[in-house]
């Protein structure tokens, strides 16, 4: 049963990485704003996930603290994101032409 729990800890934690990692990259890649935080939270906060699941199956003494970061991580992340693109939008630095709805514009 280790041995089982130990393959899947490898394959989360593998997982998890490269999730992050692409990421990471997409932040230095993508060419706006909104592209950039969609990077930085959808992928971001999966890989998280999976590298927490991993450490839980390979630390199963410290699953409370994990499921705990599990929690913030997953209550803080939609909100950050949001604060972001709420000041983004209201800086200027959306480029509204890759906008297919533009729910936020002055109403006529």
């Amino acid at each position: 049963m280790n041995a089982v729990a130990d393959v899947l800890a490898a394959i989360f934690l593998i997982t998890g990485a490269l999730l992050s990692l692409s990421a990471g990259v997409a932040l230095v890649r993508f060419p706006d704003l909104l592209s950039r935080m969609h990077a930085a939270t959808k992928p971001q906060v999966l890989g998280l996930l999976l590298v927490l699941a991993g450490g839980a199956l390979r630390l199963r003494d410290h699953f409370g603290m994990l499921a705990l970061v599990a929690v913030f991580q997953m209550a803080t992340a939609p909100v950050a994101a949001h604060m972001i693109g709420r000041a983004g939008y209201r800086a200027g630095q959306v480029r509204h032409d890759l906008l297919v709805a533009d729910e936020l514009a002055e109403k006529p």
